[in-house]
């Protein structure tokens, strides 16, 4: 009997271990030190009341906001577009003064050729393919609309080149609609203050049109993206500089 009751007992504790679990305190805090890493606040855009007065400032300060695209009419904004992918406005302007000093219609275009307009544009990047594409899009400017650029984003967007961010510049610059073209400057501002937050230029886009009051719609891109060319920089935002600095929240702001 000594020796079961010996045995019974060196076996207790194996008996009672699957009940040494942690307590419910220990087990809450090692669940809750690995979700918390995983979990992001979403920041809060900025309240209708600060819109208004963001894009009252910037509507103060500069009235009748241009872009830096240099053309002398639809046409040839059209182009200066298509050729501004992944380039800068510079360089774009630098390589169509003199193209468009020679061809300023799809048929002069047209009649200029491929070969010579890559030349005219060989300083800026993707030229070959670009210099396709202007033929491209002028011959079936000819062909489909007696040479005239067309006032749709559903029809400006068959062209060769051309993209939502080209067509909603080119129907506000050169028609006037009140369309919100989505750059990399637009982008970083517009998640930045924040107006309104997106992974994509499509959601910043359709973020800001239900939030842009309507009586600054026609300018409000030229707005942002001037302020986010030589304001709000991508590096350092120059804050001391900023009209709105005290309506941002960003936590980038430097002053």
């Amino acid at each position: 009997m000594a020796a079961l009751k010996s045995t019974t007992q060196r076996k207790s504790p194996a008996t009672k271990r699957p009940s040494a679990k942690p307590s419910g305190k220990v087990a809450s805090k090692a669940v809750g030190t690995t979700a918390a890493p995983r979990k992001r606040l979403r920041r809060k855009v900025v309240d209708a009341a600060a819109v208004h007065e963001i894009f009252a400032r910037f509507a103060a300060a500069n009235p009748e906001p241009k872009g830096e695209l240099e053309h002398v009419n639809a046409y040839t904004l059209l182009v200066a577009v298509v050729l501004s992918a992944q380039a800068t406005d510079v360089g774009v302007n630098k390589a169509t003064r003199a193209l468009f000093k020679v061809a300023d219609t799809p048929k002069k275009m047209l009649a200029l050729g491929e070969d010579k307009v890559r030349d005219y544009i060989k300083t800026i990047g993707l030229f070959r393919t670009k210099a396709k594409n202007v033929i491209a899009l002028s011959e079936q400017l000819l062909r489909d609309y007696q040479g005239q650029v067309p006032q749709s984003r559903e029809e400006l967007e068959t062209l060769p080149g051309v993209g939502r961010k080209t067509a909603n510049v080119v129907l506000n610059m050169a028609f006037g609609q009140e369309t919100i073209a989505v750059d990399t400057h637009l982008f970083r501002v517009s998640n930045r203050i924040p107006l309104a937050i997106g992974k994509t230029p499509l959601a910043i886009e359709l973020g800001l049109e239900k939030i842009i009051p309507a009586e600054f719609k026609r300018h409000a891109h030229h707005w942002l993206i001037l302020h986010g060319r030589y304001i709000c920089k991508a590096r350092r935002p120059d804050c001391e500089r900023c009209l709105i600095a005290d309506l941002c929240t960003s936590p980038e702001k430097v002053i």
